[in-house]
């Protein structure tokens, strides 16, 4: 199970033109703005990545403005975990399990499962806040996680098991977000 005092999420790559032409995209943006102001709600920390923004562009404004606080961790690496500030952060965060969305599934989010899977953190992906520019890409990305030893979610099921329990006034503006 997941616990919000273990769990962090990492928002992959949401940038520019490449966004824009992922598969089944409207969706993976909602899906995203759902985790994002879940995670906030439920108080997980959130680390932002973006792969050469000079070149893809910055994230989405509709990721940006739920981070107005934040600044992205700049990569010029597939995988996150080979970002010298990226492990810095995770370091500093004294956590356990890690949370994947973001872009594109069968690359940047599966080399970085995979990495953290060979530092021995619990990875999960929400499923339907990752995707690649084809769906078959997406499906192969996921599948290639999974035989890993990657935990499938999605973002309604990961916010509740991280939630815990069916009462109260977080439990309420959680429920309002999902509808």
């Amino acid at each position: 199970m997941l616990e919000s005092k273990n769990t962090i999420l990492v928002i992959i790559d949401v940038q520019g033109k490449l966004a824009q032409v992922m598969h089944d995209r409207e969706d993976l943006f909602n899906n995203l703005r759902i985790l994002i102001s879940g995670a906030k709600l439920l108080e997980i920390p959130i680390i932002w990545m973006e792969q050469l923004p000079d070149k893809l562009g910055p994230t989405i404004s509709e990721i940006q403005e739920l981070l107005p606080d934040m600044n992205p961790i700049v990569k010029d690496v597939f995988s996150c975990a080979r970002n010298e500030e990226f492990k810095s952060r995770l370091q500093e965060l004294h956590v356990h399990n890690i949370l994947l969305a973001g872009i594109e599934a069968h690359v940047c989010v599966y080399q970085t499962a995979m990495d953290l899977l060979d530092q021995d953190y619990g990875v999960h992906v929400a499923a339907d806040a990752v995707s690649s520019r084809t769906d078959s890409n997406k499906q192969l990305g996921l599948e290639r996680m999974l035989l890993e030893g990657v935990v499938q979610t999605s973002v309604e099921m990961v916010l509740f098991e991280l939630q815990g329990i069916a009462k109260g006034e977080r439990f309420r503006e959680l429920a309002k977000l999902v509808k």
